[in-house]
């Protein structure tokens, strides 16, 4: 009777640990986009601009900002991961008239990387800053 009772709580031991190992992996996976990501690339007049995108996940729902053009700081809208696939807008206001950009990238690491779209496509390769 003793040993049955030992057996249970040694397999309820097993099964806590087990249950907060998937938790705490399920918490580093919804973390896969959260960070500030950095990248430049040639603006016109072949001047460089720094872009910073600073993205906070929340299960498959990102939010967060983008900065570049002039420093303006944009806040981006309908972001969304699907596994290592990011997807979000930004829309600016140039003189009045807005412009949506759609930006698609892959995450891997403290890697993204992926394309801008507007009137043209632009590649980006971000990497994480270090916090």
């Amino acid at each position: 009777m003793r040993s049955l009772h030992h057996l249970r709580w040694a397999l309820v031991t097993l099964l806590a640990v087990g249950a907060t190992a998937m938790v705490v992996h399920a918490d580093d996976k919804s973390a896969g986009a959260t960070g500030t990501w950095k990248w430049s690339f040639e603006g016109f007049g072949g001047n460089s601009v720094d872009v910073v995108l600073k993205l906070k996940q929340d299960g498959d729902k990102v939010t967060g900002t983008i900065t570049g053009f002039q420093g303006q700081e944009s806040e981006i809208k309908d972001g969304k991961v699907d596994g290592d696939k990011v997807t979000f807008k930004v829309v600016r206001d140039f003189g009045g008239q807005t412009m949506t950009t759609t930006y698609t990238g892959t995450l891997s690491g403290d890697s993204f990387k992926g394309k801008s779209e507007t009137v043209t496509t632009r590649d980006f390769d971000a990497k994480r800053a270090k916090e």
